[in-house]
């Protein structure tokens, strides 16, 4: 275990008013183009309420998995069960490797000094933003790939979306979305009630993971301040489906992909 403030137990002693509004401006940001947020909550969580890095993405990921879990209902019911069901090797297929990605991304993370894990969010936090633009500008194709090509690519992607998730802390449907789309075909409604399925367990995994950790601590020590930000986060989201449509995604998905890169440079930066 690394003897560095990644494993640094801090509690929050911000006011509940601030909290909930940071949730809450989280969750109308992802409820605006219809994901969690979880990437724009993570260097909130560095920055302003000074959490150290590896506390921040365990933090990230508790949130993320209580989101993920309200969402699903509301999700499945958007999209005929029966549709969903009708793909079930695409969630196989990605889970195989995804499932091995969140245990082995978490237990690199919890193994990173400080210093480097702050670095390695700084570049995921870029790779967010470009499929963040990716997925909401572009116009996605589908890679048309034989069965025996297809099988092992699903395998590979999920295992890196599964790693990028351990250590971010989110769900990674900002990755697993244009992956189903153009690996699988699959329409991008569709895709999206698949994503949350394959996240959830991998998130699970992930969450497992970090649970063997001393860093874990932080949850108990913390579990006012999280289960506020939850409240804030799920009643922003609420707010932002009302909103969707209503901001040019031309304009809106630039200006959080910026959002995301100034984030990069700040955790970059920090020491």
């Amino acid at each position: 275990m690394a003897a560095d403030q990644n494993f640094v137990s801090l509690r929050s002693t911000h006011s509940t008013p601030m909290v909930f509004g940071a949730g809450a401006a989280i969750g109308v940001l992802g409820g605006m183009i219809g994901l969690g947020g979880a990437e724009f909550r993570l260097p909130l969580l560095i920055g302003l309420f000074g959490f150290a890095a590896l506390s921040s993405v365990i933090l990230n990921k508790a949130m993320s998995l209580v989101v993920v879990l309200i969402a699903l209902p509301a999700r499945l019911s958007a999209v005929p069960a029966s549709e969903v069901a009708a793909h079930w090797p695409v969630a196989v297929n990605l889970l195989a490797g995804s499932l091995l990605g969140a245990w082995a991304g978490a237990t690199w993370a919890v193994r990173m000094r400080s210093s480097t894990l702050y670095k390695v969010l700084a570049g995921l936090m870029v790779l967010m933003a470009a499929a963040l633009l990716a997925t909401h500008i572009s116009t996605f194709g589908t890679l048309a790939l034989p069965l025996w090509v297809q099988v092992p690519i699903g395998v590979v992607a999920g295992f890196g979306i599964g790693v990028v998730a351990a250590i971010m802390g989110v769900a990674g449907g900002e990755l697993l979305i244009p992956t189903i789309v153009l690996l699988f075909a699959v329409d991008i409604k569709t895709a999206g009630s698949l994503s949350l399925l394959v996240s959830l367990p991998t998130m699970l995994v992930a969450f497992a993971r970090y649970s063997r950790d001393g860093s874990f601590a932080v949850l108990g020590a913390n579990r006012r301040f999280t289960l506020v930000m939850i409240a804030g986060s799920i009643a922003g989201a609420m707010l932002g489906g009302l909103l969707l449509g209503v901001f040019p995604e031309l304009v809106l998905i630039p200006v959080l992909a910026a959002i995301l890169l100034l984030s990069a440079v700040k955790l970059a930066r920090h020491d």
